[in-house]
C-alpha cells in the first residue's frame, strides 16, 4: 500500500526457477506490495512449485512470448499502482520506493539501466547493450520530440491503473519488443512519464534473450522497425 493506494508487482517468467521465489519474497518484504502477479509463460520445470511456496498469485499463459506474458500479468493486476519487473535477480526490490515516490504526480515511470554507477559487478550491461538501448531510446526522443529517454528495454517500470486502461487495448506486440511498444503508446497518447535510474545487478542464470549476441542484435533491429511503424502510423495509437 502506498498512501491508500494498492500496489501490484507483476512479471512473466520463463527461465527463472532459481531466483523467482526470492524475488517474490523480497518484494513483499519491502512492506509496500499488496499483491504479486506471477505469470508462468511455459516456464522451466519446477517454476510453478517455487511460485506456490510464496504469497504470489499464479497464472498460466500458454501463448508463448514476452509480450503475451506481460500483457497477461498487467491484465490480472488489481492494484491502483502497477510495478513491472523481472524475477531474475537483476532488479532490486528496494528500488520500488523510487517509483512510488514519483507516482504521486506522474502516471508512468520508466527505469533506466544505463547509469554507469548503478550497474552492478557482473551485470549483463556491456558496451553493446548499454549504448544500443541508449541509441534506440534517443531515436524515440528524436522521432516523437518527447522527454528524456535512455533505455528502451528496461522492464522495471511503474504504470498507474488509469493510464494502463487508456492503452491496454492498443498493445500489438507479443514478443521481446513489448517494452518499447508500451513506451511508445505512453508517448503517443500523451501520458505523463519520467525516467529514473535503477540498480542493475548480475542475473541468476542465463537470459533466453540477451544471453545470445546474435539474438540480441536481432531483437534490437525489431525494436527499431517497431519505432518506425509507430512513427509512420502503421501501428495506431
Amino acid at each position: 500500500m502506498w498512501k491508500g493506494k494498492k500496489v501490484s508487482v507483476v512479471f512473466s517468467t520463463y527461465n527463472e526457477k532459481n531466483s523467482i521465489r526470492k524475488c517474490i519474497d523480497d518484494f513483499f518484504k519491502t512492506g509496500y506490495v499488496d499483491e504479486v502477479i506471477a505469470v508462468d509463460n511455459n516456464a522451466a520445470p519446477g517454476t510453478k512449485e517455487e511460485i506456490k511456496k510464496t504469497k504470489a498469485k499464479y497464472f498460466l499463459e500458454e501463448k508463448q512470448g514476452f509480450g503475451h506474458g506481460y500483457r497477461r500479468a498487467l491484465k490480472e493486476a488489481k492494484g491502483d499502482i502497477i510495478i513491472m519487473t523481472e524475477p531474475d535477480g537483476t532488479f532490486d526490490p528496494n528500488d520500488i520506493i523510487k517509483f512510488l515516490a514519483y507516482s504521486d504526480n506522474i502516471d508512468v515511470i520508466f527505469g533506466t539501466r544505463t547509469t554507469s554507477i548503478m550497474i552492478g559487478e557482473g551485470a549483463n550491461m556491456g558496451w553493446f547493450l548499454k549504448w544500443g538501448n541508449y541509441a534506440v531510446a534517443k531515436l524515440i526522443e528524436v522521432l516523437f520530440n518527447t522527454s528524456h529517454l535512455s533505455d528502451v528495454g528496461c522492464t522495471y517500470r511503474m504504470i498507474k491503473k488509469d493510464a494502463y486502461n487508456k492503452i491496454k487495448d492498443k498493445f500489438v506486440i507479443t514478443g521481446m519488443e513489448f517494452n518499447p511498444d508500451m513506451m511508445l503508446q505512453v508517448v503517443r497518447n500523451n501520458i505523463t512519464y519520467i525516467e529514473i535510474p535503477i540498480k542493475y545487478l548480475r542475473r541468476v542464470g542465463v537470459s533466453s534473450a540477451t544471453g545470445d549476441f546474435k539474438r540480441t542484435v536481432f531483437i534490437g533491429f525489431k525494436m527499431i522497425w517497431l519505432i518506425f511503424k509507430h512513427r509512420l502510423g502503421i501501428i495506431k495509437k
